[in-house]
């Protein structure tokens, strides 16, 4: 189980948010952070740490007033971070080629591919045949309704038809690298993990997957280790002392190496 760092981008600035308080009318969101350095501060320190694999996410729409200063941010990150991070958020083959080129080690896509409500498969050739299979992790953000996980798009506002389920990921697992879900019920909130996803997701998976939503505490991350099975990277936001919350940074460093060296 591996520790992989975020960095949120909204309104130009790195924050974090309750995930289901998005809005893009009015670029609304309920606010847990707000920092007053840049992107390229918080990747460096993931630089210098030896942390790769973390996200870079931009939440303004490409149409949003807030996006371009949105998009620096992002662009200063992979900057700072050549090759450790990944970037998503508005990600199309049209616009894949340049986060790439700017250092990014992966793109990250969700409403490219699941539009109109379901997956569009023509998008995800597409996709593929411009990216690589091996740089494209597909987010599969979810939200619990009537017993069943849908995948959420459009910034976590709007709901597929789509099941999160074994059969999408066995459709999928062929035409990415990664995984990445998160758990929109419960991200930003601190009140723990989803205890039945992250089982799903570690019984079912056969690419690298990561978890985000709900850490608040370490025995959530050790309870994130046993339900995951050690096999489902992780994620922390506003629960992380970088980002105002009470979980020290160098502690949850050194608790992933000591869970690896347990296995």
């Amino acid at each position: 189980m591996n520790f992989r760092p975020c960095i949120d981008i909204h309104n130009g600035a790195v924050k974090q948010i309750v995930g289901s308080s998005l809005k893009d009318t009015g670029d609304e969101a309920r606010e847990n952070f707000v920092s007053l350095q840049g992107a390229n501060d918080y990747a460096s320190i993931f630089r210098r740490d030896g942390l790769p694999g973390g996200h870079v996410i931009l939440l303004n729409h490409r149409d949003s007033p807030y996006f371009e200063a949105t998009k620096r941010q992002a662009l200063l990150a992979l900057d700072a971070y050549p090759g450790g991070l990944q970037v998503g958020g508005g990600i199309n083959p049209d616009n894949a080629e340049e986060f790439l080129d700017a250092g990014a080690s992966h793109v990250i896509v969700t409403s490219y591919v699941f539009s109109d409500g379901k997956i569009n498969f023509d998008h995800l050739d597409r996709l593929v045949r411009a990216v690589g299979r091996d740089r494209l992790v597909l987010d599969l953000s979810c939200s619990f309704r009537d017993g069943v996980y849908y995948i959420m798009t459009d910034r976590w506002q709007k709901y597929t038809d789509t099941p999160l389920d074994t059969a999408l990921l066995r459709t999928l697992e062929s035409s990415c690298s990664e995984f990445l879900v998160h758990a929109i019920d419960v991200e930003g909130k601190g009140q723990g993990i989803d205890v039945k996803l992250v089982r799903f997701l570690a019984s079912e998976h056969t690419i690298p997957v990561t978890y985000a939503g709900g850490v608040h505490s370490y025995a959530d991350i050790d309870l994130l280790n046993k339900a995951g099975e050690g096999r489902v990277d992780f994620t922390i936001g506003s629960a992380l002392d970088l980002y105002g919350g009470s979980l020290s940074y160098e502690k949850v460093k050194e608790a992933c190496k000591k869970f690896r060296q347990n296995v």
